[in-house]
């Protein structure tokens, strides 16, 4: 059980759960600063005009990166978060 929950995933990544819980926390942080920024977006137009976008580039850019070197190594699963 304590494997399924906390190890299995990370594993199947290549990834300690250390490793693994840094990443998913530093995407889950990138995309909550990009998300307030599409809200300030949505209420004054004129700021934060290309911020959620760069956001989305930005973490698209590290995702395919990480899968690449995946898939290097021989992964057989492509990294998911």
């Amino acid at each position: 059980m304590f494997g399924r929950l906390f190890t299995d995933h990370p594993r199947s990544v290549g990834e300690s759960y250390v490793e693994h819980a840094r990443t998913a926390a530093h995407f889950g942080v990138t995309m909550l600063v990009g998300g307030a920024a599409c809200l300030v977006h949505a209420v004054v137009p004129a700021w934060c005009t290309r911020t959620g976008s760069d956001t989305v580039r930005k973490l698209h850019g590290e995702m395919s990166r990480r899968n690449s070197a995946a898939v290097a190594e021989g992964s057989a699963l492509v990294y998911e978060i």
